[in-house]
């Protein structure tokens, strides 16, 4: 398995109306991920780039979401790696706070 850089590792903050309930009520924040990166990979990535603490790191494989167009399936978009992780008491990611 190659080494992920850190960079690679994290794709995108998830901003939803449920990601943004548990940033303010939890401390969490949830994150796209690669689908090879594992909660380790995740957790240092967060930590260099944001300069927080992490507690604990969730992930979860989103599944890929399909169509149908007449008799004929096909597939949306892919799956993808979620991850929600959980931050130190008192400390948060700026980026969230949009």
């Amino acid at each position: 398995m190659p080494e992920l850089h850190m960079y690679e590792v994290i794709r995108r903050p998830v901003i939803t109306e449920k990601s943004n309930r548990l940033s303010s009520e939890l401390n969490q924040y949830v994150f796209e991920v690669a689908l090879n990166a594992n909660k380790i990979q995740i957790r240092e990535a967060v930590e260099v780039l944001f300069d927080v603490e992490v507690i604990k790191v969730n992930t979860m494989i989103m599944p890929a979401k399909r169509g149908t167009r007449g008799r004929k399936s096909y597939i949306r978009s892919q799956a993808w790696k979620k991850a929600i992780v959980t931050l130190k008491e008192g400390q948060q990611i700026k980026l969230f706070d949009v």
